[in-house]
């Protein structure tokens, strides 16, 4: 929700309205939602002797069917509102807009669902430490990427957006050829030290064969590939700058109602 946050920021009127918004919205939701997980699965362990991580298995041994019944729909409603919200909006937009006069966001959305099943989810979460090793695997890609983002908008443009040069073909977010090959570099070489980590852990090679310090990077995959990223990106474009002078303020558009 972090990365793709801007998928429904971007309908905020103001600034001040999307940071209230998250302020109040994803802390403190999540960790409830947090605290509620490892409170129910330290119950499990007092209750039914074993820790049960899984809420349907935890559901099932539920007699009354009334309390069944309920648990399982606000079960189906709550995964049913998380996926779309965190893991369609932002790739259904994706792919409409790689090509936008073939695909809608309606044929976005279903082109990311197949992709959700073909990647075979309950093969994840069949238990909790393969469903963790996917998750600390994906996030040494987002964490890079994260880092760039930041580091470009923050730090190197001083948040200034210019708006008129999104939507230009020659303008300075084209780079070279619509590639920054930059961002790139550090994205590469952030995720470097996260690989033999990563490979190990999908048993691609031996976990004896590599040095205990890369294991502990990968244990740490998001916050390593963010701070690599972070400078290095910074670094890199302070010796080849934006071929725009990014630190002068942005065109203003005037609206007239």
């Amino acid at each position: 929700m972090s990365l793709n946050i801007p998928d429904f920021s971007r309908y905020s009127k103001t600034q001040k309205d999307q940071v209230l918004g998250q302020a109040i919205g994803l802390p403190a939701t999540m960790a409830l939602y947090s605290f509620i997980g490892a409170a129910v699965t330290s119950a499990t362990i007092v209750i039914f002797g074993k820790a049960i991580w899984d809420p349907v298995d935890v559901l099932t041994r539920f007699n009354n069917p009334v309390v069944l019944v309920g648990a399982m729909l606000a079960l189906c409603l709550a995964t049913l509102a998380t996926n779309i919200a965190a893991n369609v909006v932002s790739p259904a937009n994706d792919f409409a807009n790689l090509a936008p006069r073939f695909i809608s966001f309606r044929t976005g959305g279903l082109i990311t669902g197949l992709l959700g099943i073909l990647i075979m989810p309950w093969y994840l979460v069949a238990n909790a430490e393969r469903y963790i090793g996917w998750l600390i695997g994906y996030s040494a890609l987002l964490g890079p990427i994260g880092g760039i983002l930041i580091a470009d908008y923050f730090v190197y443009r001083r948040r200034r957006l210019n708006l008129i040069a999104l939507y230009d073909e020659n303008g300075e977010y084209r780079f070279s050829g619509g590639i920054s090959w930059i961002a790139l570099f550090a994205l590469f070489i952030a995720i470097v030290p996260n690989l033999p980590g990563f490979l190990a852990t999908i048993k691609v090679l031996p976990v004896d064969s590599i040095n205990p310090i890369f294991m502990t990077l990968y244990s740490y995959a998001w916050f390593v590939g963010f701070a690599i990223a972070f400078v290095v990106y910074l670094g890199a474009r302070m010796i080849s700058p934006s071929p725009a002078n990014v630190r002068s303020p942005a065109p203003t558009l005037e609206v007239k109602s």
